[in-house]
């Protein structure tokens, strides 16, 4: 990749994103959800509950089985994005223990497509504790970079991204409420948004966020996550609210 080129990559990932320092790492917080650190080339998501659809229709519960197709599409839209040379998936990967059984061929072939060329580490989460190996990648509990710790489960340790908890947010500003899926910091730990098109979210001031931070807390609202334009060139300013856990 020439300069120019590597310049314009960075100029744009920073266009649709803000910054957030984690331990004195300073990462892009893509508007899509996930964690990008330039200088290690890493690309970070987490919770894509990949096949929560069909395991929602095996008890009953019929969704439209779109979950996966429209997860991996986003996540090949922001890979294109960074070119990263790794990508972690952070946990719960997969909806349940035999989603990966569920996946359709062509889905299969989409996940070997985006892991092609670079690094690929599923981590395990509580959703999917033993992940599969024909999945390509490589597994692991946790993986430690340069001082960061990624984990599924958040700890409240310092220098952690973890996922799990689904964070989300709500924001006024100019007489309008959005509740949308946020990344969580406060400047020594992060907890990510939910990744996967059918994950929910637990608000911030819930008491399960308070065990993790030792001080008050800053939350980065990323709105564009389900397409909010009007407040998506104010995300890296306008849009960072300081609560109290």
């Amino acid at each position: 990749m020439t300069a120019g080129a590597e310049a314009s990559r960075d100029n744009d990932s920073r266009a649709r994103g803000s910054t957030v320092t984690v331990a004195d790492i300073t990462l892009v917080a893509d508007l899509s959800g996930a964690f990008v650190w330039e200088s290690e080339r890493l690309l970070v998501v987490s919770d894509l509950h990949l096949e929560k659809g069909s395991s929602f229709a095996a008890r009953g519960v019929l969704l439209p089985p779109y979950d996966t197709v429209a997860t991996l599409a986003r996540l090949s839209a922001v890979i294109a994005r960074h070119v990263p040379r790794t990508v972690i998936a952070l946990g719960d990967s997969f909806h349940d223990r035999d989603a990966h059984q569920r996946l359709s061929a062509p889905d299969r072939q989409a996940i070997a497509a985006l892991q092609a060329r670079r690094d690929w580490i599923w981590i395990a989460g509580n959703h999917d504790p033993a992940l599969p190996r024909d999945i390509g990648g490589a597994v692991a509990s946790e993986v430690a970079i340069g001082g960061i710790v990624f984990r599924h489960e958040p700890t409240g340790a310092a220098g952690e991204i973890a996922g799990h908890l689904h964070p989300k947010a709500r924001v006024t500003t100019r007489g309008r409420t959005v509740e949308r899926r946020c990344f969580a910091s406060d400047g020594m730990r992060a907890v990510m948004p939910a990744f996967g098109a059918y994950t929910g979210g637990l608000n911030i001031r819930d008491p399960a966020f308070a065990k993790y931070s030792r001080r008050r807390a800053s939350w980065r609202m990323c709105s564009a996550i389900t397409g909010c334009t009007r407040f998506r060139r104010r995300a890296a300013t306008e849009i960072s609210c300081r609560l109290a856990l």
